[in-house]
């Protein structure tokens, strides 16, 4: 999704070829992925940086991602949704020895080079699930960035304002009626990226939805929206609403947006199988049906299935890539970006020292969890961060109910034994996974010191100058000042 398209205009005729090539493509990936070169020697992790623009001092948005992006001549730089969202890709790296560290440092240098780039523009790059200072005239079409693929994507998903009723009721409640993607804007993302072999692709991928409640919970940072205390991860239930479409009971179609559901038992093809039900969006179809090699080799391109998958957006979402000789990763989408480049690396730490150990587990693919508790705990992680009450598997018995700040820290262990599992080294892990024991043992997530610092009286203009000083220093949000001393 992240590339422009050709085609504006979609006939009939272009749907019906475009569900024939999808039907294609999942018969070639199968074979695709039993070919022997297929998949990497060795894990890769990567990441996106979702972030705003937004002016130094009253943090209002600053609608001007494209100089800013033109300005800082940087090819990690793509436009978002709206004209003052800007999306970074990080470089790959091997996941052994100092990875969090090689993307810590990547991502204090991309930022450096937004800041530099936005200066002109008195704009400042702002890492948050969204932005505090947001108003409802923020989040309408005159806002939406010059990539035809947006207006697109509105016109296919053919909402109108009394269908796209964005609702979030939390502490207070918040309401927006709207016809566009540009209601997505209101977000940003910290997207992290693991490759996975694809004979465990499963276990890879249930690991990821087991353990993504508790990571949630304690990396929440998306307390306000429109000025309004809602869900201690608002983003979540947001984003939802804004990219999904209405579900019909009786068609037994499947989300576009949302957790999933059910655990995997088969591998990718399962999830990718899924995600074909749903009605195409962008059907521009390749010069050529999808076959199991390319001309030169390599392995199958499948441009429609990949064209396809970008636009069912699920948390975890798979990814098929062509380059090379192949190869799948997963997408994990659901933690906040921000609040600082160490916070980043250490939500990332301890996600994929999670997932890495979750899969390791010689027990079943399917974890000793109903996948309705699971689904259950991510919405509840994303409501009420470390407060949150989770179900959890037993190591006998059935599932169990844990407090999510009792439980995040319960895993720490757990987390370090997947790293050290990789290769990752000792000093790194303890780095990173220290920001998160320093995080718990303070009290609170990024979402946690904002509803404190609210409640001590401060605005949230304020908040926003004083987290974007501590974000410039990089100082991890627990050693922030107390919400009293704010402004």
């Amino acid at each position: 999704m992240g590339r422009e398209l050709r085609q504006t205009v979609f006939t009939d005729e272009d749907h019906q070829l475009f569900r024939t090539r999808l039907e294609q493509s999942l018969g070639v990936l199968d074979d695709t992925l039993t070919r022997s070169s297929f998949g990497l020697p060795q894990p890769m992790l990567g990441a996106e940086l979702e972030m705003f623009l937004a002016d130094p001092d009253d943090g209002l948005p600053v609608a001007r991602n494209e100089e800013v992006r033109l300005a800082a001549a940087d090819p990690r730089l793509v436009l978002e949704v709206n004209r003052y969202n800007l999306e970074g890709n990080l470089t790959p790296v091997p996941l052994r020895g100092s990875p969090f560290t090689a993307l810590h440092q990547e991502t204090r240098d991309l930022l450096n080079a937004v800041a530099k780039a936005a200066l002109p523009h008195d704009a400042v790059p702002y890492c948050s699930g969204i932005l505090p200072t947001l108003r409802p005239g923020d989040l309408t079409r005159h806002n939406v960035s010059p990539k035809r693929r947006y207006s697109l994507l509105d016109d296919a998903l053919g909402r109108t304002p009394r269908d796209l009723n964005v609702h979030v009721h939390g502490e207070q409640s918040c309401r927006l009626r709207s016809d566009t993607v540009c209601a997505q804007g209101a977000v940003s993302s910290w997207q992290i990226h693991l490759t996975v072999p694809a004979s465990d692709f499963a276990r890879f991928y249930n690991a990821a939805q087991l353990v993504i409640a508790p990571v949630l919970a304690v990396c929440a940072n998306s307390p306000v929206l429109l000025g309004r205390l809602l869900w201690d991860e608002s983003r979540i239930p947001w984003y939802e609403q804004a990219f999904g479409t209405p579900r019909s009971p009786a068609s037994g179609s499947f989300e576009r947006t949302g957790f999933g559901e059910g655990w995997v038992r088969d591998g990718v093809g399962e999830l990718m199988e899924a995600a074909c039900r749903h009605r195409p969006l962008l059907p521009m179809c390749a010069d050529t049906a999808p076959t199991e090699e390319t001309d030169h080799g390599g392995p199958a391109e499948l441009e429609e299935l990949r064209l396809h998958m970008g636009t069912v957006w699920w948390w975890n979402r798979p990814v098929y890539d062509p380059i090379g000789d192949g190869h799948l990763r997963i997408e994990m989408r659901a933690l906040p970006s921000g609040p600082t480049p160490a916070d980043m690396a250490a939500n990332t730490a301890l996600l994929i020292g999670l997932v890495l150990d979750h899969a390791a587990d010689h027990e079943p693919v399917v974890p000793a969890l109903p996948f309705t508790h699971a689904r259950a705990n991510f919405y509840a992680a994303a409501r009420q961060g470390l407060n949150a009450t989770l179900w959890w598997p037993q190591a006998r018995g059935a599932p169990a109910q844990r407090n999510a700040h009792d439980l995040v820290r319960s895993l720490l262990g757990r987390a370090a034994r997947g790293l050290a599992g990789a290769d990752v080294a000792d000093d790194e892990i303890q780095r990173w996974l220290g920001v998160i024991e320093a995080r718990v043992a303070s009290g609170g997530s990024p979402a946690h010191w904002h509803r404190h610092a609210r409640r001590a009286g401060a605005c949230d203009r304020d908040i926003f100058r004083h987290s974007l000083k501590q974000a410039t220093e990089d100082v991890p949000v627990h050693a922030w000042t107390v919400p009293g001393s704010v402004g």
